[in-house]
């Protein structure tokens, strides 16, 4: 047994995040975390990486007694974390950013070359290649991945824990590193798997421990469970069984007409000729691997970005190239893909994220009323069930997915026609991606027009009533919800044909 953790317990003031949490983990062993947000996973793994310090409980290692005051008292004692959001520095090459800290050095300086040569015999062994001179900033998402493995490993590290490591990674990038975990468990590396994905889970975990307010309600192993039992030990209840009506679309919502985007100074467009319409009481998906315009198309459409050719009509007025606050007036709601770079502000209180976009109908005569503002936000808490100790709570003490529940509750309670919903669901719970769903489907009962973007091909087979793939910029297809397939999907991905 490498790791025991006994009657681990933390409170903050009145909350108590974990209640007497039993954990191990066995050498070589992948070992799965799942739960609701702030179910108390994440804490439970600051306290064994030194972030955060137990309030009561014991943290073994190799059946010795240890206290870990910080992040580097765990790294000694062979303890790596990839976080959800990467420890990275964009503008050092990838070697540089493996061996920091530990950088080998000659006359005193440090040896570039013995880092790239270090770095590749690394990736050789380990079966994780990457390029040591290329700059980080130029890597994608998966690679980037690999390359925060490598650094713990780099370091010593035994025991890796893994927060959320498949939620920016494309379908190909998940399988890689899905299979690379099992690898290294052969190797005798440890894993703490921190995941909402529960087949993912079940496909790469020896055991799972469910958390359900900050308590444990049950330790099992993967080959003896299923994605049903995993979600009533979460939730604590019977999901309901999903419906999905036949859509009756109406007129144009959203009008995209040969819309072109230019790379930086006039080089190959990133969108290039695009034309599609979202119409009311309809959701229409877009899918794509990372990087092949999905950005870009979002950003055109919500007045982030200017296109250079093209004309985006939004509820019968032209909207191109006007600026974010126009798109909104003209009716659109956003859901931000990045919810910490367009949709939040981690420093201000939960009150004062809820009430964003939303000055105008909370206030009289410039004015914000306040009790209003509180009682509206506290019903949104409420519905979407965010996890908070308080509506004055700083927004970066969500967790990610609680977060996103008040970023989707926000921009729902619009009411606009047109919502552009990008990666909805990411990093939430299984009940949270319920609540979400079930939302989405209601404005488009309501006749609201959707654009879904999602890396998951589930959520957007699941959700769509139409579906476009994007490949290098361009539309490559459309597919009716009745003809789609993850194959037929997968196969436009990847620039082949619909058949």
């Amino acid at each position: 047994m490498l790791l025991q953790m006994e009657g681990i317990t933390k409170r903050y003031g009145g909350l108590t995040a974990n209640d007497s949490v039993n954990f191990s983990l066995r050498e070589g062993e992948v070992h799965a975390l799942v739960g609701e947000n702030g179910a108390g996973k994440s804490t439970l793994m600051r306290m064994l990486y030194g972030e955060e310090q137990p309030t009561e409980g014991k943290i073994r290692i190799l059946g010795e007694p240890r206290a870990f005051t910080a992040p580097s008292d765990a790294i000694k004692a062979g303890i790596g974390m990839v976080h959800q959001h990467f420890m990275l520095f964009p503008s050092f090459t990838v070697a540089e950013n493996i061996v920091i800290g530990r950088e080998p050095k000659s006359g005193g300086k440090f040896d570039r070359k013995a880092a790239a040569e270090h770095v590749r015999a690394l990736s050789e062994k380990y079966g994780m290649p990457v390029d040591p001179s290329a700059k980080v900033a130029d890597c994608p998402v998966g690679v980037q991945q690999r390359i925060e493995i490598l650094k713990v490993l780099n370091q010593g590290a035994k025991l890796i824990i893994l927060d959320e490591p498949t939620g920016a990674l494309t379908p190909l990038e998940v399988d890689w590193l899905l299979r690379a975990i099992r690898r290294l468990a052969a190797q005798g590396i440890s894993f703490i798997l921190i995941s909402h994905k529960l087949h993912e889970v079940l496909g790469t975990a020896d055991r799972i421990t469910v958390l359900r307010d900050g308590k444990v309600t049950g330790t099992v192993n993967a080959a003896d469970t299923d994605a049903a039992e995993l979600s009533r030990m979460m939730v604590g209840r019977e999901l309901a069984p999903f419906e999905r009506k036949a859509a009756n679309a109406g007129e144009a919502v959203l009008a995209v007409d040969r819309v072109t985007v230019r790379g930086p100074k006039g080089g190959k467009p990133l969108l290039d000729n695009v034309s599609f319409t979202v119409r009311a009481g309809e959701i229409v998906g877009i899918a794509g691997v990372s990087g092949n315009g999905q950005s870009e198309l979002l950003q055109a459409v919500s007045g982030l970005r200017a296109v250079d050719e093209g004309r985006v009509a939004l509820a019968g007025a032209d909207v191109t190239n006007k600026d974010a606050a126009q798109f909104r007036q003209a009716g659109l709601a956003h859901i931000p893909e990045d919810r910490y770079l367009w949709g939040a502000a981690k420093e201000e209180s939960v009150a004062d994220n809820g009430l964003m976009g939303h000055v105008g109908s909370l206030s009289r005569r410039g004015i914000l009323r306040k009790t209003e503002i509180r009682d509206t936000v506290s019903q949104w808490v409420k519905s979407f069930n965010v996890k908070t100790a308080s509506l004055d709570t700083k927004a970066k003490h969500l967790s990610g997915g609680n977060m996103q529940k008040l970023i989707v509750a926000r921009e729902m309670a619009h009411g606009t026609p047109f919502v552009i919903a990008a990666e909805p669901t990411r990093g939430v719970d299984i009940g949270a991606m319920e609540t979400i769903h079930d939302a989405l489907l209601k404005r488009r009962e309501e006749r609201g027009a959707i654009l879904l973007v999602s890396s998951e091909l589930t959520e957007i087979l699941k959700l769509s009533d139409r579906i476009l793939v994007l490949y290098e910029g361009k539309i490559a297809g459309e597919l009716s919800a009745e003809e789609a397939t993850e194959e037929k999907i997968s196969m436009l991905m990847a620039g082949g044909g619909r058949d």
